[in-house]
């Protein structure tokens, strides 16, 4: 056993090497709309946030109000690149064949997408039926508020203390500690940058790892370290 009651998944950017490819198509889409911003700066500032937030979050800075269309464009460019390109991260399917006990996926991705992603790269029979989307909650309660965790635990009837979360983004870390869980920060995926590590640990993640293959032991020194005290 882990040594924790239940483990959650973030999708995007730790089992799926989908963030990049959403960076991609974003950043894009906004400096034809007139926002110049690069790849790298869309991963850094937004991964883990649902791509209305952004926009909103983009609105408010400048003032200016972005089309809708966007909105309906960019989910239907993702999917199809989605569908062409996303990866499995690599070292997964190895982590998950070594952790033992329950364990489900909270993302803030839609339930399509993330059948579809799943499906593609060969992951889905690790997690089904305990596959959570904050979008079926209502849209008002995607990361970083807590609601899509604290759903997770609450399917598995565990208590939020005897969780362990991994997240990529500072957006997702922040929820899973608002929901009073303990966090592993993950940086192996395609959209990394210099400084997320350090803003991981900012946001509450008590370790973070760069390589998947990594996470059963770390997962074990934390619940052994836990359980000296």
């Amino acid at each position: 056993m882990s040594g924790f009651d239940l483990t959650l998944f973030d999708c995007d950017g730790v089992l799926v090497d989908s963030e990049i490819i959403a960076a991609k198509v974003e950043s894009k889409l906004l400096t034809e709309a007139g926002y110049p911003i690069s790849v790298e700066e869309m991963g850094e500032r937004f991964a883990g946030m649902t791509w209305k937030n952004i926009l909103l979050s983009i609105e408010k800075e400048i003032d200016i109000p972005l089309s809708a269309s966007l909105i309906d464009k960019s989910e239907q460019l993702l999917d199809q690149r989605l569908a062409r390109e996303v990866k499995a991260i690599e070292g997964v399917q190895y982590a998950l064949a070594r952790l033992a006990g329950p364990r489900c996926i909270c993302s803030n991705s839609s339930s399509h997408r993330l059948d579809m992603m799943l499906t593609k790269v060969g992951l889905k029979e690790f997690f089904a039926p305990h596959i959570y989307s904050a979008k079926d909650l209502g849209a008002d309660r995607v990361k970083p508020k807590p609601d899509i965790f604290l759903h997770g635990a609450k399917q598995f009837n565990v208590s939020p203390s005897k969780c362990i979360v991994i997240e990529d983004s500072v957006h997702g870390v922040h929820a899973a500690r608002e929901a009073g869980m303990r966090v592993i920060g993950f940086t192996g995926a395609s959209h990394t940058y210099p400084s997320h590590a350090d803003r991981l640990t900012d946001a509450g993640a008590e370790t973070v790892i760069a390589r998947m293959q990594d996470l059963p032991g770390v997962i074990a020194a934390m619940a052994e370290w836990e359980g000296a005290f």
